[in-house]
């Protein structure tokens, strides 16, 4: 499985919502799959998961602000990301687990996109 992401950029508090997508070569409709974020000087943490039977779970950072869907398909996977402010700032990673259960812990995770900068500004 390759990801590869994209949507990220710079933006300002306020500004309308950002969709980070990560697309795969293939159907991944059986694994779990997850956005991480680490900014600068901190770990890698998982922000939200959707597991195989749609199930999701979100970080209490985020609960309420980002939502995380996939398409039809099964190929390309969405973080919206409302009400953004600069702790929000991070290098954003999307990442498959093939066991397709919800799991938070970024050790879990096989596969892994390149990563897409998102930065705001206050």
């Amino acid at each position: 499985v390759h990801l590869l992401e994209s949507g990220g950029g710079l933006v300002r508090s306020g500004d309308p919502p950002r969709s980070p997508c990560a697309a795969s070569e293939r159907p991944v409709s059986t694994y779990a799959m997850c956005w991480l974020r680490q900014a600068p000087g901190k770990d890698r943490v998982s922000v939200a998961v959707a597991a195989w039977n749609s199930d999701t779970a979100y970080a209490d950072s985020v609960k309420g602000r980002f939502t995380i869907t996939r398409d039809n398909a099964k190929t390309t996977m969405y973080l919206q990301m409302n009400s953004l402010n600069p702790k929000d700032t991070a290098v954003y990673y999307c990442a498959a687990d093939w066991r397709g259960n919800i799991a938070t812990m970024a050790g879990r995770y096989d596969y892994w996109g390149q990563g897409t900068q998102v930065t705001v500004s206050s």
